[in-house]
């Protein structure tokens, strides 16, 4: 969890709680977890929109993972020229 072990953290939550007070904790609590997850849900949204555009650009025909346009051979096959005897 971000590199903070349980000792680091109930630090933390000491500090948090002389410096708010045991009245405003659980209400900054709150506030904090509804942010949270208002930012993953827009995050995700993001994400979504990013990934439907991405297979709208690539055409509904062609699948996951492939090239959409035809790869063409730019030079025409050399013809055989007939044996002279």
């Amino acid at each position: 969890m971000f590199g903070i072990g349980m000792p680091e953290l109930i630090v933390i939550l000491v500090v948090a709680l002389i410096v708010l007070g045991p009245r405003r904790l659980p209400e900054i609590a709150r506030a904090l977890g509804k942010s949270m997850a208002e930012f993953r849900r827009a995050t995700e949204e993001i994400k979504e929109e990013l990934e439907s555009a991405e297979e709208s650009a690539r055409g509904p025909s062609s699948p996951q993972g492939q090239d959409p346009s035809p790869k063409s051979n730019p030079t025409p096959p050399k013809q055989s020229e007939p044996e002279s005897r």
